[in-house]
């Protein structure tokens, strides 16, 4: 992959993201721009914690990327699809487990985990009937955790290195529980290394590659490393079609723009076909294929939310900025052409 600097056309994004770092009180931000194969902006302000001795933050840093954990687990659902250990995600959730309450599971399936249509709340209560709403919680997170383990007869963080970490060469994503001097640690309680909590540790220019490869369906440095259909399975919306219009789109948690929708966390410019994952700290992973581009952001927000803090707003408004300044750079390079 060439690298093209091109800092001062994404000048509104980077201060974009400054901007809501310091409205966030967070101590570290960074920003990764792939477009056209090429790395054309890479952005990094702040230091790890707020200290006198605070690292600065830069290309080695490694941030918390929280929620958007979830489309690796997607990613070994649909690993787990394309070798049959399990057989469809109309599948019901008791066919892998047996240790559920079946009056409760009822006719909850992997696609209902998957797209946060499985009216689960916790375990052992039920807040609407699968596919008929959406809510975003981690009761389905956890069982399909529990699923990937169950069919690899291996903890999740395990498959993900053996399958894809290892064969992509990803050296700076891992779940991480002890302390160390590249992490942007966030004092939490961090208690394994397997794959089942939110303590996902990813560089800047790592969470952008995670993008760029489902961007290229795999392939990667001119080879084609995994099948192409486990990526764009991944990033196909799977919700239940008959769901309310105004709510997400979801693939295999990643949410996906198929049009304007009140609920959605991309913007109105981020054309149709794009995806994204957004995490709690205000990390971000944006894929925008009509443009061939990805876009990443991290911030490390501990502090709770501001009266003036719209956080739906904001990363749409991230969405719609990364657009306008990947439109801007279309432009000057075709007038230079």
């Amino acid at each position: 992959m060439e690298v093209n600097i091109s800092n001062e056309i994404y000048k509104e994004l980077n201060q974009y993201v400054l901007g809501v770092k310091n409205l966030l009180s967070a101590s570290a931000a960074s920003t990764f721009i792939i477009h056209n194969d090429c790395i054309v902006n890479e952005w990094y302000t702040g230091i790890h914690d707020i200290t006198e001795t605070g690292r600065l933050v830069d290309a080695e840093s490694k941030f918390n990327i929280a929620s958007t954990r979830k489309t690796y687990l997607g990613f070994a659902i649909s690993l787990a699809l394309h070798e049959g250990r399990i057989k469809s995600i109309n599948d019901y959730v008791t066919e892998y487990l047996d240790d559920l309450n079946k009056d409760l599971m009822g006719t909850t399936t992997i696609r209902h985990l998957l797209t946060h249509t499985h009216g689960l709340q916790g375990h052992n209560k039920r807040v609407f009937s699968p596919g008929t709403d959406w809510q975003y919680n981690n009761a389905g997170v956890n069982l399909l955790i529990k699923i990937i383990h169950k069919v690899f007869d291996k903890p999740l963080a395990s498959v993900m290195e053996e399958r894809l970490f290892s064969p992509y060469g990803f050296t700076q994503t891992a779940w991480v529980k002890e302390k160390n001097d590249k992490l942007i640690w966030l004092d939490e309680d961090y208690i394994g290394n397997q794959g089942s909590d939110a303590n996902l540790f990813v560089s800047t220019k790592e969470l952008a590659l995670w993008g760029y490869i489902h961007l290229t369906k795999g392939k990667y440095m001119g080879r084609q490393i995994l099948p192409s259909s486990i990526f764009e399975q991944a990033v196909e919306i799977v919700t239940p079609s008959h769901l309310d219009e105004i709510l997400p789109r979801n693939g295999f948690f990643w949410w996906v723009q198929d049009k304007a929708r009140a609920m959605s966390e991309l913007g109105s410019e981020v054309p149709v076909g794009s995806y994204q994952s957004l995490g709690f700290y205000g990390n971000a992973v944006l894929v925008i294929p009509e443009y061939n581009a990805v876009a990443v952001r991290m911030l490390n927000q501990i502090a709770p939310n501001p009266p003036e803090y719209d956080y739906i707003k904001d990363i749409q408004n991230f969405g719609d900025i990364v657009c306008k300044c990947i439109l801007l750079h279309k432009s000057i390079m075709k007038s230079r052409d």
